[in-house]
Protein backbone atom coordinates (compact mmCIF):
# COMPACT_ATOMS: atom_id res chain seq x y z
CA UNK A 1 0.00 0.00 0.00
CA UNK A 2 2.97 2.31 0.52
CA UNK A 3 5.47 1.45 -2.03
CA UNK A 4 6.25 3.45 -4.61
CA UNK A 5 7.97 0.85 -6.56
CA UNK A 6 8.15 1.58 -10.18
CA UNK A 7 7.06 5.27 -9.92
CA UNK A 8 8.58 8.27 -11.11
CA UNK A 9 9.06 11.18 -8.96
CA UNK A 10 10.07 14.85 -9.84
CA UNK A 11 11.31 16.36 -6.27
CA UNK A 12 12.12 20.58 -7.44
CA UNK A 13 14.47 21.85 -4.88
CA UNK A 14 15.71 18.27 -4.25
CA UNK A 15 19.21 18.49 -4.39
CA UNK A 16 19.15 19.56 -0.19
CA UNK A 17 17.22 20.60 2.75
CA UNK A 18 13.56 19.54 3.37
CA UNK A 19 13.68 18.01 -0.52
CA UNK A 20 16.62 15.59 -0.11
CA UNK A 21 14.97 14.31 2.86
CA UNK A 22 11.65 13.58 0.94
CA UNK A 23 13.78 12.52 -2.32
CA UNK A 24 15.45 9.74 0.61
CA UNK A 25 12.05 8.58 1.76
CA UNK A 26 10.66 8.40 -1.77
CA UNK A 27 13.80 6.53 -3.01
CA UNK A 28 13.85 3.90 -0.18
CA UNK A 29 10.21 3.23 -0.64
CA UNK A 30 11.12 2.47 -4.37
CA UNK A 31 10.51 5.39 -6.53
CA UNK A 32 12.76 6.24 -9.55
CA UNK A 33 13.76 10.27 -8.23
CA UNK A 34 14.56 13.73 -10.53
CA UNK A 35 15.80 15.73 -8.86
CA UNK A 36 15.31 19.14 -10.20
CA UNK A 37 17.14 21.89 -9.19
CA UNK A 38 18.99 24.93 -10.35
CA UNK A 39 22.82 24.33 -8.68
CA UNK A 40 24.49 21.61 -11.23
CA UNK A 41 26.71 20.54 -8.22
CA UNK A 42 24.81 20.10 -5.44
CA UNK A 43 21.80 18.12 -7.70
CA UNK A 44 24.74 15.33 -8.63
CA UNK A 45 25.70 14.78 -5.43
CA UNK A 46 22.53 14.11 -4.29
CA UNK A 47 22.13 11.65 -7.47
CA UNK A 48 24.87 9.92 -6.28
CA UNK A 49 23.73 9.76 -2.62
CA UNK A 50 20.28 8.28 -3.52
CA UNK A 51 22.56 5.63 -6.16
CA UNK A 52 24.43 4.58 -2.98
CA UNK A 53 20.95 3.39 -1.50
CA UNK A 54 20.31 1.62 -4.80
CA UNK A 55 17.99 3.89 -6.13
CA UNK A 56 17.25 4.67 -9.50
CA UNK A 57 18.39 8.85 -9.98
CA UNK A 58 18.55 11.69 -12.31
CA UNK A 59 19.01 15.07 -11.90
CA UNK A 60 17.86 17.82 -14.42
CA UNK A 61 19.00 21.16 -14.09
CA UNK A 62 16.17 23.58 -14.16
CA UNK A 63 14.30 27.04 -13.32
CA UNK A 64 11.26 26.65 -12.55
CA UNK A 65 10.23 30.14 -12.56
CA UNK A 66 10.89 29.30 -16.35
CA UNK A 67 7.78 27.82 -18.24
CA UNK A 68 9.83 26.99 -20.98
CA UNK A 69 12.28 25.32 -18.89
CA UNK A 70 10.02 23.46 -16.73
CA UNK A 71 7.96 21.44 -19.94
CA UNK A 72 11.43 20.73 -21.33
CA UNK A 73 12.31 19.29 -17.47
CA UNK A 74 8.98 17.02 -18.25
CA UNK A 75 9.18 16.12 -21.57
CA UNK A 76 12.92 15.10 -20.93
CA UNK A 77 11.26 12.86 -17.91
CA UNK A 78 8.89 11.22 -20.31
CA UNK A 79 11.40 10.63 -22.96
CA UNK A 80 13.51 8.70 -20.52
CA UNK A 81 11.23 6.68 -18.24
CA UNK A 82 7.76 7.05 -20.25
CA UNK A 83 5.32 7.64 -17.08
CA UNK A 84 5.25 10.69 -14.53
CA UNK A 85 3.56 9.82 -11.22
CA UNK A 86 4.22 12.21 -8.36
CA UNK A 87 5.83 15.98 -8.34
CA UNK A 88 6.89 17.58 -5.33
CA UNK A 89 6.88 21.00 -5.56
CA UNK A 90 9.28 21.74 -3.15
CA UNK A 91 11.59 24.58 -4.53
CA UNK A 92 11.42 28.13 -2.93
CA UNK A 93 13.11 30.84 -1.73
CA UNK A 94 12.97 33.73 1.29
CA UNK A 95 13.80 37.08 1.67
CA UNK A 96 13.62 38.33 5.07
CA UNK A 97 12.94 41.88 5.08
CA UNK A 98 9.87 44.34 6.66
CA UNK A 99 7.12 45.12 4.31
CA UNK A 100 7.76 48.41 3.77
CA UNK A 101 11.37 47.54 2.80
CA UNK A 102 10.27 45.01 0.05
CA UNK A 103 11.37 46.00 -3.36
CA UNK A 104 8.56 44.82 -6.13
CA UNK A 105 11.67 42.65 -7.77
CA UNK A 106 11.93 40.80 -4.14
CA UNK A 107 8.27 40.30 -4.11
CA UNK A 108 8.14 38.70 -7.50
CA UNK A 109 11.54 36.63 -6.70
CA UNK A 110 9.66 35.06 -4.11
CA UNK A 111 6.08 34.64 -5.58
CA UNK A 112 7.70 33.60 -8.85
CA UNK A 113 9.29 30.70 -6.74
CA UNK A 114 7.66 29.63 -4.49
CA UNK A 115 4.05 29.84 -5.86
CA UNK A 116 4.18 29.90 -9.94
CA UNK A 117 6.87 27.97 -10.05
CA UNK A 118 4.95 25.36 -8.00
CA UNK A 119 1.97 26.04 -10.62
CA UNK A 120 4.23 25.48 -13.55
CA UNK A 121 5.85 22.13 -12.68
CA UNK A 122 2.13 21.02 -11.96
CA UNK A 123 0.37 22.15 -15.25
CA UNK A 124 3.11 20.69 -16.97
CA UNK A 125 2.91 17.55 -15.52
CA UNK A 126 -1.30 17.24 -15.58
CA UNK A 127 -1.51 15.78 -19.74
CA UNK A 128 1.37 13.03 -18.37
CA UNK A 129 -0.92 12.14 -15.70
CA UNK A 130 -4.46 13.03 -16.78
CA UNK A 131 -5.00 9.15 -18.17
CA UNK A 132 -2.91 7.35 -15.99
CA UNK A 133 -3.48 9.58 -12.50
CA UNK A 134 -1.06 11.04 -10.08
CA UNK A 135 0.00 12.96 -7.45
CA UNK A 136 1.15 16.34 -6.63
CA UNK A 137 2.61 17.73 -3.23
CA UNK A 138 2.86 21.25 -2.31
CA UNK A 139 5.37 21.90 0.36
CA UNK A 140 3.97 24.99 2.29
CA UNK A 141 5.07 26.19 5.53
CA UNK A 142 3.72 27.18 9.15
CA UNK A 143 3.53 30.87 7.22
CA UNK A 144 0.94 29.11 5.51
CA UNK A 145 -1.32 30.19 7.98
CA UNK A 146 0.80 32.01 10.78
CA UNK A 147 1.70 35.95 9.80
CA UNK A 148 5.57 37.03 10.08
CA UNK A 149 6.78 40.73 10.56
CA UNK A 150 9.82 39.53 8.70
CA UNK A 151 8.70 37.18 6.02
CA UNK A 152 5.76 39.14 4.45
CA UNK A 153 6.19 37.98 0.68
CA UNK A 154 7.13 34.38 1.84
CA UNK A 155 4.24 34.05 3.77
CA UNK A 156 2.10 35.36 1.03
CA UNK A 157 3.29 32.72 -1.67
CA UNK A 158 2.83 30.12 0.85
CA UNK A 159 -0.53 31.33 1.66
CA UNK A 160 -1.42 31.18 -1.80
CA UNK A 161 0.37 27.34 -2.26
CA UNK A 162 -2.43 26.31 0.24
CA UNK A 163 -5.47 27.42 -1.58
CA UNK A 164 -3.55 26.29 -5.35
CA UNK A 165 -3.58 23.00 -3.71
CA UNK A 166 -6.94 23.03 -3.15
CA UNK A 167 -7.86 24.75 -6.67
CA UNK A 168 -5.96 21.58 -8.29
CA UNK A 169 -7.38 18.84 -6.35
CA UNK A 170 -11.08 19.71 -7.03
CA UNK A 171 -10.06 20.43 -10.87
CA UNK A 172 -8.09 17.03 -11.49
CA UNK A 173 -10.08 14.86 -8.96
CA UNK A 174 -12.11 13.29 -11.72
CA UNK A 175 -8.58 12.57 -13.68
CA UNK A 176 -7.37 10.41 -11.02
CA UNK A 177 -4.67 13.31 -9.52
CA UNK A 178 -4.56 13.79 -5.85
CA UNK A 179 -3.19 17.53 -5.20
CA UNK A 180 -2.20 17.73 -1.18
CA UNK A 181 0.04 20.09 0.62
CA UNK A 182 2.71 19.85 3.26
CA UNK A 183 2.83 22.22 6.33
CA UNK A 184 7.05 21.74 7.62
CA UNK A 185 7.46 23.59 10.96
CA UNK A 186 10.57 25.03 11.81
CA UNK A 187 12.91 22.38 10.21
CA UNK A 188 16.99 22.58 10.54
CA UNK A 189 18.12 23.40 6.93
CA UNK A 190 20.33 25.61 4.71
CA UNK A 191 17.57 28.24 4.65
CA UNK A 192 16.04 28.20 8.76
CA UNK A 193 19.53 28.44 9.68
CA UNK A 194 19.66 31.72 8.18
CA UNK A 195 16.88 32.99 10.03
CA UNK A 196 17.98 31.83 13.23
CA UNK A 197 21.27 34.17 12.52
CA UNK A 198 18.71 37.24 11.74
CA UNK A 199 15.99 36.59 13.53
CA UNK A 200 17.28 37.17 17.79
CA UNK A 201 15.88 34.31 20.01
CA UNK A 202 14.19 31.97 17.39
CA UNK A 203 16.32 29.41 17.59
CA UNK A 204 15.18 29.31 21.36
CA UNK A 205 11.65 30.29 20.69
CA UNK A 206 10.87 27.64 18.41
CA UNK A 207 11.88 24.95 20.75
CA UNK A 208 9.86 26.35 23.52
CA UNK A 209 6.74 26.43 21.26
CA UNK A 210 7.04 22.64 19.93
CA UNK A 211 5.27 20.42 22.13
CA UNK A 212 8.15 17.89 20.86
CA UNK A 213 10.97 19.89 21.81
CA UNK A 214 12.75 19.58 19.30
CA UNK A 215 13.81 21.39 15.61
CA UNK A 216 13.34 19.29 12.84
CA UNK A 217 15.61 17.41 10.27
CA UNK A 218 14.54 16.99 6.43
CA UNK A 219 14.00 13.19 6.73
CA UNK A 220 10.72 13.88 9.25
CA UNK A 221 9.45 15.28 6.05
CA UNK A 222 9.98 11.27 4.40
CA UNK A 223 7.16 9.53 5.65
CA UNK A 224 4.50 12.02 4.95
CA UNK A 225 5.66 12.24 1.92
CA UNK A 226 5.75 8.77 0.81
CA UNK A 227 1.99 8.36 2.06
CA UNK A 228 1.13 11.11 0.06
CA UNK A 229 2.70 9.98 -2.83
CA UNK A 230 1.03 5.75 -2.62
CA UNK A 231 -1.82 4.45 -2.80
CA UNK A 232 -1.99 4.54 0.80
CA UNK A 233 -3.84 8.01 -0.23
CA UNK A 234 -5.72 7.89 -3.38
CA UNK A 235 -8.82 9.09 -1.20
CA UNK A 236 -7.05 11.91 0.37
CA UNK A 237 -7.21 15.36 -1.78
CA UNK A 238 -6.90 19.15 -0.98
CA UNK A 239 -5.58 18.95 2.61
CA UNK A 240 -2.63 20.88 4.15
CA UNK A 241 -1.27 18.91 6.86
CA UNK A 242 1.23 20.15 9.47
CA UNK A 243 4.62 18.30 10.08
CA UNK A 244 5.78 20.64 12.92
CA UNK A 245 6.44 18.80 16.33
CA UNK A 246 3.33 20.08 17.92
CA UNK A 247 4.24 24.13 17.20
CA UNK A 248 0.94 25.16 15.55
CA UNK A 249 -1.39 23.51 18.25
CA UNK A 250 0.43 24.79 21.20
CA UNK A 251 -0.25 27.75 23.39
Amino acid sequence: MFGLQGRVAIVTGGNGGIGLGIARGMAEAGARIVIAARNASKSRAAVDELSTMGAEAVAIEVDVTSETAVASMTEDVMRRWGRLDVVVNNAGTNIRTPPHQVTLEQWRTVMDTNLTGAFLCARAAYPHMKTTGGKIINIGSLLSTFGAAFAPAYGASKGGLVQLTKSLAVAWAADNIQVNAILPGWIDTDLSRGARREILGLEQSAVARTPMGRWGRPDDLAGIAVFLSSAASDFITGTAIPVDGGYSIAL
